[in-house]
């Protein structure tokens, strides 16, 4: 059984699995609700995609106050999620492709209970290494036309995730995301989903207390865990 707490050189014969990136999308800043800016809609990328400190070239954050940063550098949503989304919105248009949620980076195979706060991956020659789970806000209901989007996200957990660059790069459709290290096997991003936004701070103060210092977790989160204990 692989030790998901080390690194993982190229040389061992046992590799965690790589996961094919369906698609790389960017998204430029447009008006989206009336005249508030968002750069939520993304289309897939033609062709390789340079990763740097900010995330990929070309993608836009239309709030940066609240968006993108180095701790939010590129977002990831697993395509594994669309079967849900069809089965609670029905057949919609944006589910047809990817980019629905505004992601980046779009797989099939890992979702947020396999992937853990500082996992490194090697994405294309980049590297990177998640840094927190998404918190949906009013954005998902408006994109999607119907209220209960963002409640259905807390609900269900699936969230997504994400990552901040390590090492610069270039990456490109096809592509895999490989995992190189966990430092962090009992963090995986569904359980501190739960524990920070989904109400699961009432039941477990110590693990909170953890994240509140967990240095390889984003800031933001890491203030919003010291929010919930009220420290």
């Amino acid at each position: 059984m692989l030790d998901h707490r080390r690194k993982f050189p190229h040389s061992m014969v046992a590799m965690p699995p790589s996961y094919p990136l369906l698609s790389v999308n960017l998204g430029k800043t447009r008006p989206f609700r009336g005249e508030e800016p968002s750069a939520i809609a993304k289309t897939a990328a033609n062709g390789p995609v340079t990763v740097g400190p900010l995330g990929l070239s070309g993608d836009e954050q239309g709030d940066p106050s609240v968006h993108g940063g180095p701790d939010k550098a590129i977002h990831h949503y697993p395509h594994d999620h669309y079967a849900h989304w069809v089965e609670f919105l029905g057949p919609h248009p944006l589910l047809a492709g990817e980019g629905a949620f505004g992601e980046n980076l779009s797989t099939a195979g890992l979702v947020e209970d396999a992937v853990c706060i500082g996992d490194h991956y090697r994405l294309g020659t980049a590297l990177i290494a998640v840094s927190q789970g998404r918190q949906p806000c009013w954005k998902l209901d408006h994109r999607f036309g119907r209220k209960g989007v963002l409640g259905e996200v807390v609900r269900s957990g699936r969230s997504g995730w994400y990552y901040r660059v390590v090492e610069d790069g270039v990456v490109a459709a096809g592509d895999g995301l490989a995992l190189v290290e966990r430092p962090l096997p009992e963090w995986n991003v569904a359980r501190v989903f739960m524990l920070l936004v989904a109400g699961g701070h009432k039941g477990d103060p110590a693990a909170v207390r953890s994240l509140a210092g967990e240095s390889r977790l984003a800031v933001n989160w890491r203030n919003r865990a010291a929010r919930l204990l009220g420290d």
